[in-house]
């Protein structure tokens, strides 16, 4: 048990190194315009500590659960729609890369159908933990997968990344606005 803690404990502490380093990076890109990359990346950082914030709660803090919970939800719902409509059927163009486009979007929908099983349950009810867990792993090897192998092969082709990013973001302020009202 104690390894499991430890190798969750040191697991967490890369993944926030990681996203340090990465907000440094955005930060300096975004002075001129955040491209697909930098709303992408923003996005799964966000996702990223909440996550990590949600596991580190204790059972009795069933309010701070729900609110991070319905944080994660909405942002998984809206990301995996601005991919669904913009980047991915732009990165598909740009790379012809169909099976890696293939896995995200079967990845979203198994994320989709999660999301709809946590969003029909209250906290502290049988496997909503355990859900949010499972859906935590999943989203961090998706994010995994897309930054690793997907961004560096469009970094290649002719994808207009500035004009991609200004899409995603102003798609994303529109979903934002009407997943919240």
């Amino acid at each position: 048990m104690a390894t499991k803690a430890k190798t969750k404990e040191n697991r967490t502490a890369e993944r926030k190194s990681s996203r340090l380093q990465a907000t440094r990076r955005n930060k300096d890109r975004q002075q001129a315009s955040p491209n697909a990359f930098d709303v992408l990346e923003e996005d799964h950082r966000e996702v990223e500590q909440w996550f990590d914030e949600y596991d580190e709660l204790k059972d009795d803090n069933e309010n701070r659960k729900a609110e991070l919970a319905e944080k994660i939800c909405l942002a998984l719902k809206v990301h995996a729609q601005i991919e669904e409509e913009i980047f991915y059927p732009q990165a598909r163009k740009a790379t012809q890369d169909n099976d890696l486009i293939d896995e995200a979007v079967v990845e979203h929908a198994t994320v989709k159908s999660l999301i709809g099983e946590i969003e029909a349950m209250e906290v502290g009810e049988e496997l909503y933990d355990a859900k949010i867990r499972v859906l935590g792993e999943m989203v961090k090897q998706h994010i995994k997968e897309e930054e690793e192998e997907l961004f560096p092969e469009l970094q290649s082709t002719k994808m207009d990344l500035a004009a991609v990013g200004k899409e995603l973001a102003e798609r994303k302020e529109e979903l934002m606005a009407e997943m919240q009202a």
